[in-house]
């Protein structure tokens, strides 16, 4: 009886889980598990699944040898590069900077984070007429400055750049908010301690406040990057991808490979390329935050120690 007791409890967690796990098994399991079953297809949308042609591993061979493929790879690689690191930047410097109790401070954070709230449609929208040659506010106040007019989204060099304004203006604001709220719960205790001790604003930034936000910061920019990985409605309404395939992301050259081509099999593919891509980079970040962690602890062992010696 004891037995089945313990058996029954040690089964009782799972069993409040189990609904979860199903709803996670059948929302997620199952589409990434067809759509890896898509990518070995060569299939069209006039085909039911089941009429396709198994090729095997050809999508996934003729993706290495796609140059167009691998330069939609090389945009979005610089395009999530400079995103995240922008953002991570301008969220934490401005995080640090609205930690006061100043007058009128709760209604400047609450006009910083009104981007974030704005549809990617719509952000596309104002940003491709911001951006207009001729009647757009950016080439306007060039003029009227007795400047040459840029073409923002007409030249290759510059609508790269371009974009990343636009992601940078909508979604710092994400990183302003987590930032912020790490900040606001970190222990008084430690700041005090630093002020009495001396420290310097500066110090206390580099050497209490950011140490103590990583864990933080991490998570934020682990979801900046999948994000950044994600974005499509901004590039198309502003770019569609070009000029040429100057801003065509992967996810871009996704929609484009399904909805003109007509190449689901090839799309899934790419799909899986991306997902691997974003895997990767997910995990490689997740061992640097638990190599800094363990490091951390180690030094603070180490502290403790000679503070009892």
């Amino acid at each position: 009886m004891a037995t089945a007791r313990r058996r029954a409890n040690r089964l009782t967690p799972y069993l409040f889980v189990a609904p979860a796990l199903l709803v996670l098994a059948v929302g997620l399991l199952y589409p990434i598990g067809y759509m890896v079953w898509a990518s070995f297809l060569d299939w069209s949308p006039s085909q039911r699944i089941g009429e396709a042609e198994f090729v095997g591993m050809r999508n996934y061979v003729g993706l290495l040898g796609d140059a167009s493929f691998q330069e939609s790879v090389r945009v979005t690689l610089v395009f999530a590069a400079a995103v995240v690191s922008i953002e991570m930047v301008l969220g934490v410097g401005l995080a640090l900077l609205l930690d006061r109790q100043i007058r009128g401070m709760s209604l400047l954070r609450t006009v910083f984070i009104l981007p974030m709230m704005i549809a990617p449609i719509v952000v596309g929208l104002i940003w491709r007429y911001m951006y207009h040659p001729s009647v757009g506010v950016f080439n306007r106040t060039l003029e009227s400055w007795g400047l040459e007019p840029i073409p923002w989204l007409s030249s290759p060099d510059w609508a790269l750049a371009s974009v990343i304004i636009a992601d940078v203006w909508q979604w710092t604001p994400f990183v302003f908010i987590l930032s912020l709220a790490a900040l606001q719960s970190l222990p008084r205790s430690a700041l005090e301690a630093a002020r009495v001790d001396g420290a310097s604003e500066w110090q206390q930034v580099w050497h209490i406040k950011l140490p103590l936000m990583l864990p933080v910061l991490i998570v934020t920019a682990l979801l900046r990057l999948i994000d950044a990985f994600k974005v499509l409605e901004v590039i198309l309404v502003m770019t569609n991808g070009g000029p040429g395939l100057s801003t065509e992301i992967v996810s871009l050259r996704i929609q484009r490979t399904v909805a003109e081509f007509r190449q689901l099999g090839t799309g899934a593919a790419m799909s899986i390329y991306l997902l691997l891509i974003v895997l990767v980079l997910t995990v490689a970040m997740f061992l640097f935050g638990k190599w800094r962690e363990g490091r951390d602890a180690r030094v603070r062992a180490r502290a403790a120690e000679a503070e009892a010696a």
